[in-house]
């Protein structure tokens, strides 16, 4: 009830409140529960990629991760939304959660030098939480069988909550692959694994409710994200324009349930 159209890509109107109840909800019903926080970057992904889109609109939870996001969600809809729902915040509204409830995790992404930080960082800033599984990317492509292999593994593991740091668009493309292997929320959560071991610097507030944090990265790797700010933006300004003023209709892709035959690991 809470998902509108930007771009053809569904994105969920919601809180941090909203957002964490709904997964840890999910969590301790046992119930598969895929979800993402989409900035420019991932919208645009979805746009240009259908089969993309179409995963993406499958997703259970989509929230605004980015400002520009959130301002889509208020100029289109009058959504009223106050702040965004950024990866890396909700990511830890959710462990605090889980900490408290007594629900474990497992940590699934990034190389193991960042989760070698992570995991004393999460234990320090949660003291309670339980930690039931971590296992680094392999950074290539699925093996016949493999995505039950680890969907095992994460269940014998005794996990509740499945963290997904993969990068965009390669943790949505694993997490809806994994959705029909896992009886428990799988989030798909950016850059939070390196933002909270410590590997990345966080722009000042002030840019981040401005919408400046994509000129922060940059500043950080620009030969990296050039392409991803110096063209996604300007395409996606001009897409929003042309969507509120009914030029063009962003019709969403038909949503998917069906696992892609390879993926990401």
């Amino acid at each position: 009830m809470t998902k509108r159209s930007v771009l053809g890509v569904l994105v969920d109107a919601t809180t941090y409140a909203d957002a964490t109840g709904r997964i840890i909800d999910a969590a301790e019903s046992g119930r598969p529960f895929a979800v993402t926080a989409l900035a420019v970057h991932g919208v645009m992904e979805g746009v240009h990629d259908k089969a993309l889109g179409a995963r993406l609109n499958s997703f259970d939870l989509v929230t605004p991760d980015g400002q520009p996001v959130r301002w889509a969600l208020n100029l289109l809809y009058g959504a009223g939304l106050d702040d965004r729902v950024y990866g890396p915040t909700l990511t830890l509204k959710v462990l605090e959660r889980a900490a408290a409830t007594g629900l474990p995790i497992y940590l699934y992404g990034s190389t193991q030098p960042t989760l070698d930080r992570l995991v004393p960082a999460l234990r320090t800033m949660f003291p309670d939480i339980k930690i039931a599984g971590v296992e680094a990317s392999k950074f290539r492509a699925v093996e016949p069988g493999e995505a039950e292999r680890i969907a095992e593994r994460i269940t014998a593991s005794g996990a509740r909550i499945v963290l997904v740091g993969l990068g965009c668009p390669r943790q949505e493309i694993f997490t809806h692959a994994l959705r029909e292997h896992l009886s428990m929320p799988l989030l798909a959560v950016g850059a939070a694994f390196d933002y909270h071991a410590g590997g990345l610097r966080k722009p000042p507030p002030w840019m981040q409710r401005a919408g400046l944090e994509w000129l922060w990265r940059l500043g950080l790797e620009p030969k990296r994200l050039w392409k991803r700010y110096l063209l996604l933006n300007p395409e996606y300004l001009a897409r929003l324009a042309a969507q509120k003023v009914r030029v063009w209709k962003a019709a969403p892709p038909q949503p998917s349930r069906d696992a892609p035959a390879t993926f990401p690991v």
